[in-house]
C-alpha cells in the first residue's frame, strides 16, 4: 500500500511542476494567474494571495493553472486587459505554454543527476564466460580489467556492449591484467534478438559478464551530468520512438497504459529501491512533457500549434474552427483515458 502512495504523490508531484512552469512563465509576463490548484475536484482549502487563488483540491493527482483570458472548458473566451493571457504576444504565448513541459524536462533531468549520485556503475572487469567465449578462446582471463576497444576508452561495463555494437569485424583489446598492458584480437559472437518493441536485431557478443566490483562515486561531478544527459536523451528518444510506432500501427494499442498502470509500475519500483523508483519518476516525467507537446488540441502542443499559425499568417485562427478542434482534442483526449484505463483493467484481470 505504501508503494502505492508512493506513486500517487510522485504523479501529482510531476503534474503540479508542470502546472509550474506555467504559472512561473505567465507570471514572467505579467499574465494574472487566477487559480493554482494542486488537485482536482472540489476545493478543500483555498488562500488568495497576490492576486490569485491557491487551492488543496480533493483529487491529489496533479493540478492546474487558469490563467486570465484562457478557459479550456470554453475556448473562445477572451479578455482584453493588459494582464490578460489572450493580449499578449504569440511568442509570449508559445513561451507560456512551452514553459509546462519545459519544467518535466528540467525535472527528469535533476532526478537522473540525483539518480547518478545513489548508484555505482560495474566495472570493466571480467567476471565469468559464456559458452563458446569469444573472448576465452581469445585469450582473456577472469579478473582481467578491459580498458580500451579499437581505441575507444573503457571506463565501465556499460560501455563495452556499446562500443563493441558500433564497431565491426576483429576487435582490438587493451586488457590490464596483474598491472600490465595486455594487447588480444577477438571477432565477436552475432546473436539474434528482440528489442524492447519485439523487433529482430543482430546484437554482437564478447561471451563475457561482468564481475561484483563497482566504481563507487564514479557518477559524482561530470560524469553525473553527463550520465544524467544520456539517460534523459534515451528516454526522450524511446519515447518519440513509440509514439511513431503506434501511429504507423507497429505498436498494438492494447499495449497502451493509463493512470492505473502508472502507479502500479511506480509501486513496484518503489518496493525496489529509491533509485528504481525515482527512474520511472523520471521516465513519466519525460512522457509527460513529450505527450503534451503533441499537436493536439487542448494540449499545450495544440495551444502552441494554433499561436504558431497566428504568428506565421498574422491572424488569429477561425473562431469556429478552433472551437470545435478544442472540443474534438478533449473528445480524443477522453477517449484515450477511458480505453487505456480499460486496458490496464484488462491486464490486472488477466494477468497479461
Amino acid at each position: 500500500m505504501s508503494g502505492i502512495i508512493y506513486a500517487i504523490i510522485a504523479l501529482s508531484f510531476l503534474i503540479f511542476f508542470h502546472e509550474f512552469g506555467h504559472f512561473t512563465a505567465a507570471r514572467i509576463f505579467k499574465v494574472k494567474v487566477e487559480v493554482f490548484s494542486i488537485g482536482f475536484g472540489r476545493k478543500l482549502f483555498k488562500k488568495v494571495w497576490g492576486g490569485t487563488e491557491y487551492c488543496l483540491s480533493a483529487i491529489p493527482l496533479g493540478g492546474y493553472v487558469q490563467m486570465k483570458g484562457q478557459n479550456d472548458l470554453d475556448p473562445n473566451e477572451r479578455s482584453s486587459d493588459f494582464d490578460s493571457y489572450n493580449t499578449k504576444a504569440p511568442w509570449e504565448r508559445v513561451i507560456i505554454l512551452f514553459a509546462g513541459p519545459f519544467a518535466n524536462f528540467i525535472l527528469a533531468f535533476l532526478i537522473y543527476i540525483w539518480i547518478a549520485m545513489l548508484i555505482s556503475p560495474l566495472a570493466p572487469q571480467i567476471g565469468g564466460f559464456s559458452e563458446n567465449s569469444a573472448a576465452y578462446e581469445a585469450g582473456l582471463q577472469i579478473n582481467d580489467t578491459i580498458k580500451t576497444i579499437n581505441g575507444a576508452e573503457i571506463n565501465i561495463w556499460q560501455d563495452i556492449r556499446e562500443v563493441i555494437n558500433k564497431n565491426s569485424g576483429e576487435l582490438n583489446l587493451t586488457i590490464l591484467r596483474n598491472n600490465e598492458l595486455l594487447s588480444f584480437k577477438l571477432t565477436p559472437t552475432i546473436i539474434d534478438e528482440k528489442n524492447i518493441f519485439q523487433e529482430d536485431i543482430k546484437v554482437k557478443l564478447a561471451g563475457i559478464s561482468p564481475s561484483e566490483a563497482r566504481l563507487d562515486g564514479y557518477y559524482r561531478g561530470l560524469n553525473g551530468i553527463k550520465y544524467a544527459w544520456d539517460e534523459f536523451v534515451f528516454a526522450s528518444t524511446l519515447t518519440v520512438k513509440s509514439l511513431e510506432k503506434l501511429i504507423f500501427g507497429d505498436v498494438s494499442p492494447k499495449q497502451l497504459g493509463g493512470i492505473i498502470a502508472i502507479v502500479d509500475i511506480g509501486s513496484t519500483a518503489a518496493k525496489t529501491g529509491l533509485a528504481a523508483f525515482l527512474m520511472i519518476v523520471a521516465v513519466i516525467s519525460v512522457n509527460l512533457g513529450i505527450l503534451n507537446l503533441l499537436p493536439i488540441p487542448a494540449l499545450d502542443g495544440g495551444h502552441i500549434m494554433f499561436n504558431l499559425y497566428e504568428m506565421i499568417f498574422r491572424r488569429t485562427p477561425n473562431e469556429k474552427v478552433f472551437y470545435y478542434m478544442t472540443i474534438a482534442g478533449w473528445i480524443f483526449l477522453l477517449s484515450l483515458i477511458f480505453f487505456t484505463i480499460y486496458n490496464d483493467i484488462t491486464r490486472l484481470l488477466t494477468g497479461n
